[in-house]
């Protein structure tokens, strides 16, 4: 693994205080990486409630980080566009833990939403979802190593509320299918779904 550059913007790169990125990545041009790039992509496409909370329309090939002790990420909010083979706005954020909570001190994925601040530190395998916009910060490692990999999504409803919306409605109608599936109320849900997805989408 290598020190990884600062997210955003090609060729920028810093480390101020808190305020910057501190951890190793892994190559993105390597074998090992675009294999573990395609595990990744495919187990988000395959997973409903993923495709159903960010509705996606781009998701980057993630990036693949380390933290071992001394290491953080400062407080920041993601850049909003990001520069590369695609160019893309970053509407949702995305850490996918690697590692067990027992496998490292500290490293808490601390995010600050209208909920208030919550400290994260999740079983691997385990993905949280997040606005772009949140401030956030990875607390220091004080102990072992912490593995993520984090990506970034634009997603085809630009509007935060609207996207909570239809998450909402659709975990909705998810749940009358389970438990009435031959419910009436289904078809005229499902169509207020699908009304909003098409005033709403960008894409």
């Amino acid at each position: 693994m290598r020190q990884g550059a600062i997210c955003g913007w090609p060729g920028h790169r810093r480390r101020v205080g808190r305020q910057g990125k501190n951890n190793l990545q892994l190559a993105a041009n390597t074998a090992e990486t675009q294999a573990l790039t395609g595990i990744v992509h495919d187990a988000l496409h395959c997973n409903p409630l993923f495709v159903s909370a960010a509705l996606p329309k781009v998701v980057c090939p993630p990036l693949f980080n380390r933290y071992v002790p001394g290491m953080d990420f400062g407080i920041h909010a993601d850049n909003a566009i990001r520069v590369g083979a695609t160019t893309f706005r970053t509407d949702v954020s995305g850490t996918l833990f690697l590692s067990e909570p027992e496998d490292y001190e500290g490293g808490e994925l601390v995010i600050g939403d209208t909920y208030g601040v919550q400290a994260i530190k999740l079983p691997a395998g385990s993905l949280v979802l997040y606005p772009s916009g949140s401030l956030h910060q990875v607390e220091p490692i004080t102990g072992g190593h912490r593995d993520v990999a984090v990506f970034w999504v634009q997603s085809m409803i630009r509007d935060v509320a609207q996207c909570c919306l239809l998450f909402q409605l659709d975990a909705g109608i998810q749940s009358l299918r389970a438990r009435a599936p031959e419910s009436p109320e289904v078809i005229p849900l499902v169509a207020t779904y699908h009304n909003l997805l098409r005033m709403w989408a960008d894409i």
